[in-house]
Parts: structure tokens; sequence; C-alpha cells
């Protein structure tokens, strides 16, 4: 409970003191305000100065701030919610799983559950209606991007997506996690394991990314240093971790951050006045696309996957 200092105004009884002829006087009461007035008809102490959610922030210690978003997912749990199931193996949405399950459509083990919550693991046989439902097996894959592919999974005007390249990668259905600008090129990462995606992009992980710039004059090494002290951009300041020439060049800079903000690279060179020429994602979450030529992709390797979920 937050505690503050009280500044008495008035009161029931006044104070005396000596006047100028040595007679004693009463001090005036000072009016209460209209913020005091509603206090005293809610039942609060009307002496008591209001605190609105934004002041009361500053006096919650940072150890009892709760963090934003949702936990991080965890991997070493087989059994998952039976919403969940039903959304993995592409019957409905998790929101539309829930209306079956209440009206007793879903079974598990020949048994109808109606159970909001209920977990169900890989070898539990679940049926919606009498068709017998499959999850998804989870699939990985990354692509080295070319350019003039947006990441999106359809476009309405045509514009080709990144999706055309990975159409024959799984029969499962991918997702592409994160953003790329459309003129970026590099490392893309697919997936459809949602508690993947989900710890990819939550903020707690800060999957770090390693982009290669080409820019079209000579970066200042003041600059650089600028980026690693915290640059300001229209969403806020963003921090990079490293950045440095690349093979001695100035016009080609390798950068590191953890920031998931858009284009966030090419938006902090330009906000210095610089022509970003190229943008290329070296890496993602530790993933590299040594040896993967543009356009291509490739399915990770069992050790790869580990990886990302032991990270």
């Amino acid at each position: 409970m937050l505690e503050m200092n009280k500044k008495r105004v008035g009161g029931d009884k006044p104070s005396r003191k000596s006047g100028p002829a040595g007679k004693t006087s009463k001090t005036t009461t000072r009016p209460k305000t209209a913020g005091a007035q509603s206090r005293q008809a809610a039942g609060q102490d009307p002496d008591k100065k209001a605190v609105n959610a934004r002041d009361k922030r500053k006096y919650i210690d940072f150890k009892q701030k709760q963090k934003k978003g949702d936990p991080m997912p965890k991997f070493d749990d087989d059994a998952i919610r039976l919403n969940k199931y039903l959304s993995n193996a592409g019957v409905c949405s998790r929101r539309e799983a829930d209306i079956y399950i209440a009206n007793g459509i879903v079974s598990v083990n020949g048994e109808i559950i109606t159970e909001m919550g209920y977990r169900v693991k890989s070898t539990d046989i679940v049926k919606y209606g009498d068709d017998s439902i499959r999850s998804a097996t989870k699939r990985y894959v990354i692509l080295n991007k070319p350019k003039g592919f947006i990441t999106a999974m359809d476009d309405t005007t045509g514009r080709k997506t990144v999706m055309s390249l990975v159409r024959k990668a799984t029969k499962e259905q991918l997702y592409p996690v994160g953003r790329m600008e459309k003129e970026a090129t590099g490392l893309l990462f697919f997936t459809n394991d949602g508690d993947m995606m989900k710890k990819l992009t939550h903020p707690q992980y800060k999957a770090k990314k390693i982009y290669h710039l080409e820019l079209d004059k000579p970066v200042k090494m003041e600059d650089l240093e600028k980026l690693m002290a915290g640059i300001n951009l229209e969403d806020g300041k963003t921090y990079f971790d490293k950045a440095e020439y690349v093979k001695g060049d100035s016009r080609e800079v390798g950068v590191e951050l953890t920031s998931g903000k858009n284009s966030v690279a090419r938006r902090a060179f330009e906000s210095m006045g610089y022509v970003v020429l190229k943008v290329d994602r070296v890496q993602y979450a530790g993933l590299t696309k040594k040896d993967l030529p543009r356009g291509h992709y490739r399915v990770l390797s069992e050790k790869e996957v580990n990886f990302l979920k032991m990270s």
C-alpha cells in the first residue's frame, strides 16, 4: 500500500496564534477543493492527495513491477490444451475449439470432453465428431530471402510473397516468424510451432539478429558509437549491442541487436543522414544462412531445433 505524507489544510479545531496587539485570532481555514470534496463524499480522507496511476508507478519498487506480456513458453511438457491441439491440427481456431468442446463434439480416448483447459498428450486419441484428429508435425525451416518478396502469407495486389519460396518445404502450413522488408535479404525463419514462434518473438527472449548493411557514404565512427549508446527513433529509443565496420570498409557495417522493431537497422542509419543501399540479415537467434544460396531454403536439423528450445 503506497504511503504518502499528509499535509494539514484545515481541521475541526482551528489553531490560535498571537496577533499584533497581543490578542488571539483564528487562522483562516482554506476551502476544500472539488477533488477533496469528492473524496470526502466517497468516504475517503479529504486531506490525502489523490495519486494517479502514472505517478503511482514511480513509487513502486522495480522488483515488484509485473512484467508485461505472456509468460515464456516451455518445451518440456508433452501435454497441451485440447483447444490448442485442435488448432494446431488445422481443425479450427482456439476460440472455435472452445465452442466445440463446450458442446460435447470432441472426445479423447472415447470420452466426451467438455472441460475447458483439458490437456492431452501426443499418445491420446482425439476425435472431432467421428473423425480422428492427428496433431500436425512441427516443422522448422530457414530461407535465404532474396529481394523483391514481402513477408506475408498472401497479397491481394499480386506482389510476390516469401510463402511462394517455401511452399514445397513441408506438407504442413508454415508461418514466417517476424517480418523483413521487401528489399531486405537474408535469413528468415518459418515454423508451424506456435510455442516456438511465441518464444522467438517474446520481449524476454531477445532473439539476437546480425545485419550487414551497405551505405551510400563512409560511416563515421561516432555514429557507430551513437548506435550502441542508444538512438532515438520515432517509436522510442533503440540500443545496438555491436556496430562495426566490415572488412575495414567504412561504407559497410555489421550491427547486432535484439530489438524486434520493424526495419530498425535501416531507420537508425537513415535518421543519421545515410542512404541504406543494402540490408542483409546474416544471423537470427543463433541460426546462420551459411552455405545456403539466395532464394533457397533448408529444414533445420534436430540439433538446431533443440538449441532453439534450450536457449
